[in-house]
């Protein structure tokens, strides 16, 4: 995909070019995008149908997520790396009642956005480069 196919792909998402570069106010209520509106773009720039646009995005979230259950790190380039990280047990404590209240091992899902990413929301041109 294009520079100019990701923008349109960008546009079909509502999000204008001028939001891109962050040159725009910032909208009061943030609008979440979905898988819909995922397959959606995907419909429109790649010219699949519906149904295989949907079906091609579950297979990206589907592969992601059990690379990430099976403990690798994804990379996507320009873009970032998510990982999971294990975080051991410790003691927290509720705010409200000051009481102790132990939590559990467990592992976490983490994003670190590229500096390329990171550039892009602050309105920076950064030229691509694989950087996570």
């Amino acid at each position: 995909m294009t520079k100019s196919d990701t923008m349109r792909a960008a546009e079909e998402l509502g999000l204008s070019a001028a939001e891109d570069r962050g040159d725009s106010p910032r909208r009061t209520a943030p609008r979440t995008v979905t898988r819909v509106d995922l397959a959606e773009a995907v419909y429109r720039c790649v010219g699949l149908s519906r149904n295989e646009s949907g079906i091609l995005v579950q297979s990206v979230l589907d592969e992601l997520a059990d690379a990430l259950i099976g403990g690798e790190s994804v990379k996507l380039s320009s873009f970032g790396r998510f990982f999971v990280r294990s975080k051991s047990e410790r003691i927290g404590r509720n705010p409200k009642t000051g009481i102790e209240v132990p939590i559990t091992e467990r592992r976490v899902m983490v994003f670190k956005p590229s500096n390329v990413l990171k550039a892009r929301i602050n309105g920076l041109a950064v030229a691509d480069e694989e950087d996570a």
